[in-house]
């Protein structure tokens, strides 16, 4: 009987347990956890009594509140600089290149910008969240000197980078204003389920605030009411309650509100979609060879392209061939050849010598495009030894695959034999290789009565001038840089029936806005990844 009673344990113990373990291992979680996001916060890692940490009326000093604000600004700054950079990825390439001939050092400088500005935005936002968790425990907050050097820092390196956007990359606010044509009724819902979310605990605050008004008024006698009348404890508990409560109002009012301000031409009823654009070869495909080679444009044939594009220079002794920068110092090997001579102008070379220049070792060297894919052995062998066409070698492959061509024309440069009559020298060379003439795009507007009289039956394009100017001379295409249908979707031209081709437009999000506006056709370096999409990226259907 005594042993039975031994292993009996009490109920009364059985119920202590019940009840205090559980809230001895909450309370230890939740201080290990207020510990650790203070000393994230603000470097002090000692475990404090939580009534030693709150404070008695704010969550921080008159110091901390007046710089909390600079911490707020860094974050929005950050969010700011990367969602602009992210936006700009069309860019990538060029910019690229534009750094490596300042430094002849070449490297994925976009990228390394990119992460830059991904590490800066995600430092302010863990101060930022960290901060909010402090005051949602009630704790003081506190946030490190060097916290504070750090925020101060990315506001000044945020600020370079946008004014250096704002002075000598205005356009790109337009891609900017592209990307919210498409992102913004996911960004619009987005923010609101971000809000939606957020509002529980902001409510929960403002009713723990309210309860504190009332127990305080409650507790407070008649006379220290009248005493502390002007400025007490109450009136600034209420003061809380406006300014967390009144903000947080007026932005959920205004996600609600705003889109009533805002149209994306990817929201429509699904019968109403245009045909896919068709695609033109920048370069050929000079993401899977060398740009401006015949590999390059046997790429892009490959790829389905509906036409070739390219650039027209003449040499010193009158031959049309392909070349995109007005020196050879890139995309040849003219720095081992002849050093002295990489930036004469290309223009003032024989064709004799330019057809000896390597155009495809740099290629497989540089890997110029982040994402492009692995080159075989085979195309890197097969790039490696591509030379400098000539137009009459573009114009005889286009007239085999039955493919359209459209070029940029330059002009020579000053004392080159053919400076004043190179255009005739190119409908020349043109008429010559037998090409259908249907097949020729014809772009320069330079003697463009000479070119309609001589050769009827090129397709004339203009550039992005007035209708009536268009209607006057003829033309029914238009070649238009991308940022330009930021001016609405260009629905003037698009009514008057004229069609539009789009360059340089490589990601797909540009693509399917171009799809959805009902664009023509796009001139692209990514047509192995264009040619893939048969629906429009963000596209919503509009019911009625």
């Amino acid at each position: 009987m005594h042993k039975k009673v031994n292993r009996i344990q009490p109920k009364s113990e059985k119920r202590s347990q019940k009840k205090h373990k559980p809230w001895i291992v909450h309370v230890f979680n939740q201080q290990c956890c207020v510990a650790y996001i203070t000393g994230l916060y603000s470097c002090q890692w000692k475990i404090e009594q939580e009534g030693k940490s709150r404070r008695e009326l704010c969550c921080c000093s008159s110091r901390e509140q007046l710089f909390y604000p600079f911490l707020v600004i860094s974050f929005c700054m950050s969010v700011v600089l990367l969602f602009v950079w992210i936006e700009t990825s069309n860019e990538y390439f060029d910019f690229d290149w534009v750094i490596f001939l300042g430094t002849r050092y070449w490297f994925f400088w976009s990228l390394l910008l990119l992460s830059l500005f991904g590490i800066l935005t995600a430092y302010s936002s863990l101060l930022l969240v960290l901060g909010f968790l402090l005051i949602w425990k009630g704790n003081e907050l506190y946030l490190h000197c060097y916290h504070k050097i750090l925020t101060l820092l990315v506001i000044l390196i945020c600020t370079c980078f946008l004014l250096i956007l704002c002075i000598y990359w205005k356009e790109k606010w337009l891609t900017v204003g592209l990307s919210l044509k498409v992102f913004a009724p996911y960004m619009h819902l987005s923010s609101i389920t971000v809000m939606v979310i957020v509002s529980w605990p902001v409510a929960f605050y403002l009713i723990h605030l309210e309860q504190e008004v009332r127990i305080r008024r409650y507790k407070m006698t008649w006379f220290k009411r009248e005493r502390i009348k002007r400025f007490n404890i109450l009136t600034k508990l209420r003061a809380v309650q406006v300014a967390i409560g009144l903000p947080f109002f007026l932005i959920l009012l205004c996600l609600y509100v705003l889109p009533l301000g805002f149209y994306s031409p990817c929201i429509q009823e699904k019968d109403k979609l245009g045909p896919k654009p068709d695609i033109f070869g920048h370069k050929g495909a000079p993401m899977l060879g060398p740009e401006n080679t015949m590999m390059s444009f046997e790429k892009a044939v490959e790829n389905g392209a509906f036409g070739l594009e390219s650039n027209i220079y003449l040499s010193y002794d009158e031959v049309p061939f392909l070349m995109h920068d007005n020196n050879l110092r890139r995309t040849t090997n003219i720095r081992e050849v002849m050093p002295n001579a990489s930036f004469r102008h290309s223009s003032l070379f024989t064709w004799n010598f330019l057809s000896t220049l390597n155009a495809g070792k740099w290629f497989v060297q540089f890997k110029p495009f982040y994402n492009m894919k692995p080159l075989s052995e085979a195309d890197k062998e097969k790039a490696r030894n591509q030379m400098i066409p000539k137009l009459s070698d573009l114009l005889e492959f286009a007239q085999k695959e039955k493919k359209f061509v459209i070029f940029d024309l330059n002009i020579p440069p000053p004392k080159h034999p053919l400076r004043k009559t190179f255009v005739r020298r190119v409908v020349s060379v043109i008429l010559d290789s037998q090409i259908e003439q249907h097949l020729i795009y014809w772009l320069t507007a330079f003697d463009r009565m000479y070119v309609k009289k001589k050769a009827p039956g090129f397709q004339q394009v203009g550039r992005l001038y007035s209708i009536e100017r268009l209607t006057k001379e003829n033309i029914s295409k238009i070649n238009v840089d991308y940022k330009k249908l930021f001016y609405n979707g260009l629905r003037d031209y698009k009514a008057a029936n004229i069609n539009i081709n789009l360059y340089i437009v490589n990601e797909p999000w540009l693509y399917s806005l171009a799809w959805c506006s009902r664009i023509h056709s796009v001139t692209t370096d990514n047509i192995q990844l264009l040619r893939q999409i048969n629906h429009p990226y963000f596209f919503m259907i509009l019911t009625v």
